[in-house]
């Protein structure tokens, strides 16, 4: 930048001194008049005083600019702008500079309020806090859950559910949990995910909170529609040939003119041949209702795991080795993908249960296959355990997906249908989950997470 007036000044002064020095020594050496020098001499040092007096208005001038600036106070600022002024340049263009930044920052503003708005509107409550716990903020559908409106400690959040603070803060970056609590007579079953981040030089915890218990009705809701249709069907299938039996008997011993039993000199050896082949069909039909109900029963009546380490690979090698008789004759290749030093932590005979039956279930699948083959891998991906069981049989059809995992739902003709519901209640509780995909005519694919 370049100030006229300023260096204008400045240069008038600097040649006046040069002038009146000149002047001083000029008369000293050439003309010794000591009045006159006396007069010079004096006028020299008040140009120095006044240069000095300048200089120091400058500096108090620039002071006071900057501290304006610092301050924010633009109307001060304003209000120092003088045609006459030095530094009115300065002045000018730290006004378009700040009003640039002002535009920004109400541009800011009204993003940061936007994305405020949007994070209170959401229906996923956020809770942002520090690793101590002070929370740095929270959104409107936490203070719906919890009821709060203000809230400065996560273990506030203790009143509604002992613990829960603790177990917040022991979460690791991208965890989930499911959190339920009751509040007002109502109960919330949050989804809890936490995620850590860094903003400037601080860490701070992020967690989300959706309730889920809606969702989570629907489903239970439709798991037990499932169940009775399941109930019903197969009681059905037993009641109805029963009560026709029973109908067909009852009329042998009735007399068809007025319905009154017959004497026991007309009831001939067919018919009783009849009743007796009749009863031992009730006999069987009864024995598979009861033989339905036990399967029920072991369906809701399973032990609690017992926990111990398992080397994967032996047990898988155990398992494939009580199928090696059938792969040889139906010409299955199976393959096994696992480290010899990969371990689990589970209860050994469930376990086998599980993998038995899937591994059963993909080589009966594999009929009339050309080249028929089940492919087991198992591996660790994000602290946790995947194990895939894979066969290129026929597969599922998809409209049939979402049945294969409800009790006693089965394509097969001779087939339970509680095999698939028991793995997955095994593999629940070993606080695992088990998930199926499926191409016709494809592949299988069961995934097992650990």
């Amino acid at each position: 930048m370049v100030y006229k007036r300023f260096y204008l000044n400045l240069v008038i002064r600097i040649v006046l001194m040069s002038v009146t020095s000149l002047a001083f020594f000029l008369v000293w050496f050439r003309f010794p008049n000591y009045s006159l020098i006396a007069i010079i001499g004096g006028a020299f040092l008040i140009q120095i005083l006044l240069l000095v007096n300048y200089i120091s208005r400058i500096n108090h001038k620039l002071e006071q600019f900057f501290l304006i600036y610092l301050s924010g106070d633009l109307a001060t600022s304003s209000s120092r702008k003088d045609k006459k002024d030095e530094f009115s340049p300065m002045y000018q263009y730290f006004d378009e500079i700040n009003a640039k930044l002002e535009k920004t920052r109400i541009e800011n503003e009204i993003q940061n309020n936007y994305f405020r708005t949007i994070v209170d509107q959401t229906a996923v409550g956020l809770i942002s806090f520090h690793p101590d716990g002070t929370v740095e903020f929270f959104n409107d559908t936490v203070k719906k859950i919890f009821g709060i409106n203000v809230l400065r400690n996560l273990y506030k959040l203790n009143r509604y559910k002992e613990g829960l603070a603790e177990t917040l803060l022991e979460l690791k970056s991208n965890d989930q949990t499911l959190v339920s609590i009751i509040q007002n007579g109502e109960l919330f079953q949050l989804a809890t995910k936490k995620v850590m981040f860094k903003a400037g030089d601080k860490l701070l915890h992020l967690v989300s909170f959706q309730n889920i218990k809606p969702e989570l009705d629907e489903k239970e809701l439709e798991s037990w529609q499932k169940l009775i249709r399941v109930l019903t069907h197969e009681i059905m299938n037993s009641m109805t040939p029963i009560i026709t039996l029973v109908t067909t008997i009852s009329r042998q011993y009735k007399n068809k003119e007025d319905g009154s039993l017959k004497k026991p000199g007309d009831v001939t050896g067919q018919v009783i041949d009849k009743t007796i082949k009749g009863l031992e069909l009730i006999e069987t039909r009864g024995q598979g209702l009861i033989h339905f109900v036990q399967n029920y029963r072991e369906v809701t009546r399973l032990p609690k795991p017992e926990f111990r380490l398992i080397n994967v690979r032996d047990m898988f090698s155990g398992i494939l080795l009580l199928f090696e008789e059938q792969f040889t004759k139906s010409g299955i290749i199976c393959t096994l993908d696992c480290h010899p030093s990969l371990f689990i932590n589970g209860d050994i005979k469930l376990l086998e249960q599980v993998f038995i039956n899937l591994v059963k279930n993909a080589a009966e699948a594999l009929d009339e296959t050309p080249e028929p083959a089940i492919a087991i891998t198992a591996q660790t991906q994000n602290n946790q355990t995947v194990i895939e069981v894979i066969d290129n049989g026929k597969g599922i059809p998809q409209d049939l997906l979402e049945n294969i995992f409800v009790p006693f739902f089965t394509t097969k003709q001779q087939g339970s249908g509680i095999g698939l519901s028991l793995s997955r209640q095994i593999i629940r509780l070993h606080g695992g989950t088990m998930n199926v995909q499926s191409e016709p005519g494809t592949r299988t694919l069961f995934t097992i997470k650990l």
